[in-house]
C-alpha cells in the first residue's frame, strides 16, 4: 500500500497535476467563452424586441405630431405645401414598417438620427441628458443600497422588537407612497418652507455653463437624489430583513450563540456573506426601479435629465430620441442583471465553480 499509494501520490503531484490543471483553467475559459456569447446574443435580441415594442407603441399613440409641435392655431394658417413638408418631417403618412426598416438600418451603423425637438444630433442629446441623470441615479443608488441593507440587517437581526417593528413599518410606509407625491413634499419642506435647498433645476439659474461648479451640480441634485433613495430603500430593507432572520435560525448561528459571539460580530462573521448575495441580486435589478423613478423625479424638480427628454419626447412624438432613449436604457437594466451574475460567483464559491463540490 505504501509503494502504490506513494506512487499515485507522486503522479498526482506531478506532470499530471499541471496536465489536469491546464485541463480545468482551459475549460474554465471555455465556459466564460460561452457566457460571454451568451450575453452579447441576448444584449442584441433585447435591443431587436425593444426597439420593436416601443416603436409600435410609439406608432398606436392618438398624439397629433402635428397639432402637439406646432399648433392648431399655425397649422390653420399654413398652405398645403407647408403642411405637407411638416408632415414629411414628422413622419406623418410614411408607412410603418419602411420608416422602422429605415432607423433600424441606420442605428445598425452608429446613427441614431436627428432629434426632431431639439434639432441636434440625438448622440449630443443623449450624452448630455445621460450625464446628469447618471450623476442623480448613481448617488441614490449607492445610498439606498447602503441605508437599505444596513436597515434590514438591523431588523432582522432584533425580529420582534421595537427597533425592528421601526424599521418595517417606514419601509412598508415608504414602498406604499408614490414617488411623485414624495418629491412634492420634500419640494415644498425644503425648498418652499425651509429655502436651504434649491426648488429644482441641475444647475444655479442664470450661470453659464463654464461657471458652474461641482458643488453647484451637487447642491441641485440633492432633492431629487434623498427622494430616489427613499424609494429605493424599502425593497431591498424588507428583503435583507426576511433572509437575515432566516440565518438567524440556522443552526450554525445557534451554535455561535452558545459560544458567546453577538451583535456586529455575530453579523460580520456568519450573517454579512449570506445576507450579501441576495441583498447585491435585488440591487442591481432595482437599477430599473431608480430609472424609472427618475423619470417622475426629473418632471417634479425640472431636472434636466433623460427622464425629462423621453417624457418631452414621448409628447412631441420624437420618434429618434425617444428609441434612443428607451434602448440605453434597457441595455442600463440588461448591465445590472449581468453585473449581478458576475457577484454572484465572487461573493459564493460554489457558483463560481458551477455548483461542483
Amino acid at each position: 500500500m505504501g509503494m502504490a499509494g506513494l506512487s499515485s501520490t507522486m503522479w498526482t503531484s506531478g506532470p499530471g497535476r499541471r496536465q489536469n490543471n491546464q485541463k480545468g483553467g482551459s475549460g474554465m475559459k471555455g465556459r466564460y467563452g460561452i457566457k460571454i456569447s451568451q450575453n452579447i446574443i441576448r444584449a442584441l435580441l433585447l435591443i431587436i424586441l425593444t426597439s420593436m415594442v416601443a416603436f409600435a407603441l410609439m406608432k398606436a399613440s392618438p398624439v397629433d405630431p402635428l397639432q402637439a409641435n406646432v399648433g392648431q392655431a399655425a397649422l390653420g394658417s399654413m398652405s398645403q405645401e407647408q403642411i405637407g413638408k411638416l408632415r414629411e418631417y414628422w413622419g406623418v403618412g410614411t408607412s410603418p414598417v419602411r420608416q422602422y426598416l429605415s432607423w433600424a438600418a441606420d442605428f445598425a451603423t452608429g446613427d441614431m438620427g436627428t432629434s426632431l425637438l431639439y434639432r441636434q444630433p440625438v448622440k449630443n442629446v443623449i450624452a448630455v441628458k445621460l450625464s446628469n441623470s447618471l450623476f442623480l441615479m448613481v448617488i441614490a443608488w449607492i445610498i439606498s443600497g447602503v441605508l437599505g441593507f444596513a436597515l434590514g440587517a438591523i431588523a432582522g437581526m432584533n425580529e420582534g422588537r421595537w427597533i425592528d417593528k421601526g424599521i418595517k413599518g417606514y419601509c412598508l410606509l415608504i414602498s406604499s407612497t408614490p414617488a411623485f407625491w414624495l418629491a412634492l413634499l420634500l419640494l415644498v419642506v425644503f425648498g418652499v418652507w425651509l429655502r436651504v435647498l434649491p426648488i429644482g433645476m441641475s444647475v444655479p439659474i442664470g450661470v453659464e455653463a463654464s461657471g458652474v461648479t461641482f458643488t453647484d451640480r451637487v447642491y441641485h441634485a440633492i432633492l431629487p437624489a434623498v427622494t430616489l433613495s427613499i424609494t429605493g430603500v424599502s425593497n431591498i430593507a424588507l428583503h435583507t430583513r426576511e433572509k437575515m432572520i432566516d440565518i438567524m435560525d440556522s443552526d450554525f448561528i445557534l451554535f455561535a450563540l452558545a459560544r458567546g459571539e453577538s451583535g456586529f460580530k455575530l453579523f460580520w462573521r456568519h450573517g454579512l456573506r449570506n445576507v450579501l448575495l441576495p441583498a447585491l441580486t435585488l440591487h442591481f435589478a432595482s437599477i430599473s426601479e431608480i430609472i424609472g423613478g427618475s423619470v417622475l423625479v426629473e418632471q417634479v424638480f425640472s431636472y434636466p435629465g433623460i427622464g425629462q427628454a423621453a417624457v418631452a419626447a414621448g409628447l412631441g412624438s420624437d420618434m429618434p430620441l425617444l428609441m434612443a432613449i428607451t434602448i440605453v436604457t434597457a441595455l442600463f437594466v440588461f448591465g445590472g442583471n449581468m453585473t449581478a451574475n458576475i457577484l454572484y460567483g465572487l461573493v459564493d464559491p460554489r457558483i463560481r465553480r458551477g455548483g461542483a463540490s
